[in-house]
């Protein structure tokens, strides 16, 4: 049976080792996941009871148009709720982005090394692919610019990045939004936003009147704590949000995400005290980068890439033996370097203390 093509060399989404398969594998009692970018605390209490109240509606199919949540999560932005789309996670907005807009006789532009579903979803639909390398770990958004042609339909901003956690600054972004021609759509994914402590960090919600080319990503698997129940959004002038609504499945969210997302909005104090836990988390990283004369980026997301200067297969393995599960660079683009999730400040000094032995 024939299928497309770009479908011949594509590979499926390779997730973190799974704490299961570790213990049997190594016959460990105690095993630690660093490797997805998760919360280390879960997610708020509120997310919690909103499932349990939630339980005796399981046979009954989830609000298509999320109504709810639609409008707590537009209250909390103070944005209009047709300005909003929601996803199976934001990697399903990032699908509904490319099906809508990608195909054999366009191009889209993004950064390289950056998150990988930009490229995956973009290949299915048959577009051609422009990928800038970055420049010390940061987008080269002057080079970007340089790719985008008459064909070019959508240009892919990672922000903090994933895999470097790097960001583009207000000012930066300002000036390429001023450029990019209005025809072409800027996402600009923000999925690590509410870890963010960085002053010259854009606001972005507020530009998307200014500039109706702008899409904005965002997602309650990070430091709202639902990764396992797929929710995410995008943000956008209405017209433009009106115009790709066909291409998003029906009930492609579930009631509990709906309801968890609500209850995880509505307690800012618990991601407020993730932000401050994971700040103080990656400054063990760092003390330990400098202490070791590693490189790594500074990073505003709830991970941190360093560079240990041999293959990072050789350093992924000798934590997995030790029963810590993170990511190698292999896969993301950076070969000698691990990309850590920041977990708790014990989670952190333990491996950071493997670390030191292994080097």
């Amino acid at each position: 049976m024939d299928v497309k093509k770009q479908l011949l060399n594509l590979k499926p989404y390779q997730p973190g080792k799974p704490i299961e398969e570790v213990k049997k594998e190594y016959n460990l009692s105690k095993v630690v996941k660093l490797a997805s970018n998760e919360n280390p605390y879960g997610c708020s209490a509120e997310a919690k009871q909103a499932i349990q109240d939630e339980l005796n509606l399981l046979a009954i199919y989830p609000d298509g148009y999320s109504a709810a949540l639609r409008t707590n999560v537009a209250k909390h932005l103070g944005v209009q709720e047709e300005e909003l789309i929601f996803g199976n996670g934001s990697d399903e907005v990032v699908q509904i982005i490319c099906r809508a807009l990608l195909d054999s006789s366009k191009n889209t532009v993004m950064a390289t090394p950056t998150f990988p579903q930009y490229k995956h979803n973009a290949i299915i639909e048959g577009a051609e692919i422009r990928e800038v390398p970055l420049v010390d770990g940061d987008h080269n958004l002057e080079a970007m610019l340089q790719q985008i042609d008459g064909k070019t339909t959508v240009v892919w901003v990672c922000t903090p990045n994933n895999p470097t956690g790097t960001y583009v600054k207000k000012d930066t972004l300002l000036e390429f939004l001023s450029k990019v021609p209005k025809e072409v759509l800027v996402v600009v994914d923000e999925a690590y936003y509410e870890y963010v402590v960085a002053e010259d960090y854009p606001q972005t919600v507020g530009l998307i009147e200014e500039f109706p080319n702008l899409m904005i990503l965002r997602t309650f698997s990070k430091a709202y704590g639902l990764a396992s129940l797929r929710i995410g959004y995008g943000i956008a002038n209405a017209e433009l949000i009106r115009k790709i609504e066909p291409a998003r499945e029906p009930f492609n969210t579930s009631r509990l995400a709906q309801v968890a997302a609500i209850g995880a909005l509505n307690d800012q104090e618990f991601v407020a005290e993730c932000r401050e836990k994971n700040k103080k988390g990656l400054q063990q990283y760092y003390q330990f980068c400098s202490e070791k004369g590693l490189h790594f980026y500074p990073s505003e997301g709830n991970f941190v890439l360093i560079d240990f200067q041999r293959d990072s297969d050789e350093v992924f393995n000798a934590l997995l033996e030790k029963g810590y599960i993170v990511r190698s660079g292999r896969a993301l683009g950076f070969p000698t370097s691990l990309r850590i999730t920041v977990g708790t400040e014990k989670e952190n000094a333990e491996i950071i203390e493997i670390l030191k032995d292994f080097i």
